[in-house]
């Protein structure tokens, strides 16, 4: 397909230029275009489809990028960056060097604000248009947030905060989940107009301030107001948050919300729009189910067949299989996850136990706070998170959780690094966050057998306990359908070589291996990272020259800081050499790729224990990049 309105957008001053007519064209070519883009990268697909109209509009209206417009999450804003000078590096998204899969300061000034979590716009959209009220600037500042995202306490907290400020600020509220139908939608449509238009809010405003001087009528007129409005439309919460509600609006409608984005444009004070949009709008296949689009490997355009993924079990999968197991064993079991079901694996458990599953939304705190009570009562809660998004819950893992001793399980997927999904998304910090909190256990598989006797584990032990594990797959030795666990707290040696001694944790065991096997090294799968193995620790340190620890984490306060401290406590001076992800974020690529840039790939663990034997390089806290 050609796009000749498409491909004379360079910025959006160019889209400006443009009638209605030619921006409905414009529609057309942005979709037909971020389908053929993303059916040959893989991406987030179905939320785009559905904000192509609303983005066009709202750079079309304000002037980008003066006016800020900040996007929550990314996933609905791969129209923005095609229309924001991007669109010929589209075919890099999410690959090394190439274009982020989610909002970056550093990749575009019309990138207000980096956003890879949820429900971040709101907050940072009202600092902007508190420092433009501060300055006298007539910027105006927009945040646009999905329905999901509206699900989080941080949503609440902005909304809170905005409506008491003075200041100029559009909440956009993408709803894609409300379907309207033409009736209804004409009329909101029409109300939309009306009460964004300058003739209303000039009367309202002109009849407050004369209402003023006659005593019971201002009231009156607020409460027959209210009593409208909300007869008509679901707009009372916003209003008594101190917002001008407008809406709801079919998002797809381009004369709408161009009049009413115009009109809104020019009204001082926190304003609320709601428009109602359709997850993949203009692909059939999305259309029919969003989810499954949400997130797409390369597929077929014309099919919408995906890519196929590895033919092993992943990780997910094993847990998925895992909490059904458990549950069917002991029905105290209750599953938790926000808003992760079916990444987190939580589908088929859902489907069996509906009375035993929770999800609780965009609401990691409250998630974790949850689990809380309910172990309180006897439950035994199994939260399940990715590691990026616990950290979001970490008072309430302090405070509620461990300070109490609960007895709640913490499945924590996509620890390390994730790939395309870049810095905003990786799982490198639980190690050091979680290995400080009193009372927790710690466990990192290194295949998926260990991870299912990992999750038994953690499940059986009485107290708070976390099982970290990686995205896609492991090494492939698949587990069987038993529910045995572990000893506590024990490491296992996997090879007894000579010279060096190689600690390694989770998912680098395989790569640790491989290496130890060219290096005749000893290698420990040390499987526990709270509690440690010290007898395993000081038996190596005792019997070798160098001691290696390698870990899929940050190196400062990972698992080689836990082993550095016991060999500190029990006076050892020695050679180690902490191997782990250095002290800067890792940007988007191939997992592979990232190890690699890492030195935690079989090659990289070897090349940097060579040269420590060499002496090219003093041992230390390090990794090959450095």
């Amino acid at each position: 397909m050609t796009y000749p309105l498409l491909n004379s957008i360079d910025s959006p001053a160019d889209l400006r230029r443009l009638g209605t007519s030619d921006l409905v064209q414009l529609a057309h070519e942005l979709r037909e275009f971020l389908i053929e883009t993303v059916s040959t990268t893989g991406g987030h697909l179905s939320a785009g489809l559905g904000t192509v109209e609303l983005t066009i509009a709202l750079h079309h209206i304000y002037n980008t990028p003066d006016d800020r417009l900040v996007w929550d999450i990314g996933h609905q804003a791969y129209p923005h960056k095609i229309l924001t000078g991007r669109r010929d590096q589209m075919n890099s998204l999410r690959r090394q060097n190439g274009l982020s899969g989610f909002l970056s300061r550093a990749e575009s000034e019309y990138d207000a604000f980096g956003a890879g979590h949820s429900s971040t716009s709101i907050s940072a959209a009202l600092g902007m248009a508190m420092a433009s009220a501060a300055s006298g600037s007539e910027r105006r500042t927009v945040a646009i947030i999905g329905d999901g995202a509206m699900t989080a306490g941080m949503a609440y907290e902005a909304l809170n905060n905005a409506g008491a400020q003075d200041c100029d600020l559009l909440v956009v509220l993408n709803d894609n989940e409300m379907s309207i139908s033409p009736n209804q939608g004409a009329m909101h449509n029409y109300l939309a107009r009306i009460l964004s238009s300058r003739f209303y809010t000039g009367m309202r405003e002109g009849s407050k301030s004369i209402l003023n001087r006659l005593p019971g009528a201002r009231d009156f007129l607020g409460r027959w107001e209210e009593h409208m409005k909300g007869m008509v439309m679901p707009g009372t919460l916003f209003e008594e948050l101190g917002f001008n509600y407008i809406g709801p609006i079919d998002g797809h409608d381009l004369p709408t919300l161009l009049t009413t984005l115009s009109n809104l444009r020019g009204i001082k004070g926190p304003q609320f729009l709601h428009v109602v949009t359709q997850k993949g709008k203009g692909y059939h296949p999305a259309e029919k189910d969003p989810c499954n689009y949400h997130g797409v490997s390369p597929f077929d355009r014309e099919t919408g067949q995906q890519q196929s993924v590895a033919s092993s079990k992943t990780y997910t999968q094993v847990f998925g299989d895992w909490i059904c197991d458990m549950a069917a064993a002991d029905e105290h079991l209750t599953g938790i996850t926000p808003a992760m079901c079916e990444g987190s694996g939580l589908s088929a458990f859902a489907e069996k136990y509906p009375q035993r599953y929770y999800d609780v939304g965009i609401a990691e705190q409250h998630a974790l706070t949850f689990a809380g009570g309910l172990a309180c009562e006897g439950y035994k809660p199994v939260v399940a998170i990715y590691s990026t998004f616990l950290q979001r819950a970490y008072d309430q893992l302090i405070h509620d959780i461990a300070l109490q001793d609960l007895d709640v399980t913490l499945a924590i997927d996509r620890a390390g690094l994730v790939g395309a999904d870049g810095a905003t998304h990786a799982g490198v910090f639980d190690l050091a966050f979680l290995r400080c909190v009193p009372n927790m256990v710690i466990l990192a598989p290194a295949d998926e057998n260990e991870c299912r006797r990992m999750l038994t584990t953690a499940y059986r032990h009485t107290g708070p306990a976390a099982v970290r594990y990686p995205r896609g797959t492991g090494p492939g030795v698949q587990p069987g359908d038993d529910l045995e666990a572990l000893p506590l707290g024990k490491a296992e040696v996997r090879r007894q070589g000579s010279g060096v001694a190689i600690l390694a944790f989770g998912s680098r065991v395989s790569a640790a291996l491989e290496a130890a096997e060219a290096l005749d090294a000893t290698m420990i799968n040390m499987r526990f990272i709270k509690p440690l193995d010290e007898e395993a620790i000081l038996a190596a340190v005792s019997s070798h020259d160098q001691i290696v620890t390698v870990e899929e984490h940050v190196i400062a306060g990972g698992a080689g800081s836990a082993v550095n401290e016991v060999l500190a406590a029990h006076g050892y001076r020695c050679r180690v050499l902490n191997l782990g992800i250095p002290d800067r974020f890792i940007g988007h690529g191939s997992h592979a790729g990232q190890l690699a840039e890492c030195g935690l790939d079989a090659d990289g663990i070897r090349q940097a224990i060579t040269a420590v034997l060499a002496g090219e390089v003093s041992p230390g806290p390090r990794t090959q990049a450095n």
